[in-house]
Parts: C-alpha cells; structure tokens; sequence
C-alpha cells in the first residue's frame, strides 16, 4: 500500500460513535476472524488511557503484546496507521529517533490503526500483531470495515 491508499483508507474509515460497546464488538469481529484462519495473533483495542479489549490468540507469543504496545503508541502519537507512519517517515528519510521517539515504546510496522468518529477525531485505535506487517494493517481494517454504515 502506497501513501495516497492510506490516506484514503484513514479518510473512509470513520465511525459514527465508538463506545466500550463498540469496542467490544470490533474486538470480538477480529477475534472471530483471526480464528477462522487460525491466526496467532494479539488483538488490542485502547484508548490513549486505557485498554478496553485485548486477546492473545494461540499460537501468539509474547512478543506480540510488546509489538502491539508499540505500534498502538505510534498510531495514538502521529493520529495515523502505523503503516501510514511508516511509509511516511521512509519517503522523507526520517526515524522514530528524529521525532525523539524510542523504539521501546514505539514502532512504525502496519497493524495499528487509528479509530476515529466523526466530530471527534481519534478516539481509540485498533492493533493487531502477529502476522507480517500489512496483514496485520488489513485485518484491523477488515474489522473497521464491519462498523461503517451498511456494513
């Protein structure tokens, strides 16, 4: 995915509401996903002060909490998929580092992306970490996609 594609991917996938309710379902559509294709995966869904959902798959291990910790401060940080993030900061030739931003805390692989209302802007953001990084950004995505009207 280039750029332009995640900048209308992030355009499009913009909720109505996002509740504890909401997150709950979205949590559970990805988990119900995962285990139809026997993903080992961990599914995180949080806000920039809480975690409303986590699961680890099995097959998971856990390194993937870590990653999934990582990867949803990037999204939560910059507003964007840390996909989004990661593609940005290869074109312009930019690092975590030269944000002031460790790698301990933050990553810039695809699987967390931001959950946005309308009016409201970022309110949580959704990760999954266990696949190969736009997998992983495709399956939050899919998952997003369920909670859009006429879905």
């Amino acid at each position: 995915m280039d750029i332009t594609d995640l900048e209308a991917e992030a355009a499009r996938l913009v909720l109505a509401e996002f509740t504890e309710e909401t997150a709950l379902r979205l949590g559970l559509t990805m988990m119900n996903m995962a285990k139809l294709d026997r993903l080992p995966v961990v599914i995180d869904i949080r806000t920039p002060d809480r975690t409303l959902f986590h699961l680890a798959m099995p097959g998971s291990a856990p390194i993937n909490d870590r990653w999934a910790r990582r990867k949803s401060n990037t999204a939560l940080h910059f507003h964007l998929a840390s996909l989004h993030v990661g593609r940005n900061m290869a074109a312009k030739g930019e690092s975590l580092a030269m944000h002031g931003l460790s790698e301990d805390d933050y990553a810039i692989h695809g699987g967390a992306v931001p959950v946005c209302v309308a009016g409201a802007g970022l309110v949580a953001c959704a990760t999954v970490s266990g696949l190969p990084q736009l997998e992983d950004h495709r399956l939050v995505v899919r998952a997003l996609d369920t909670l859009l009207p006429g879905a």
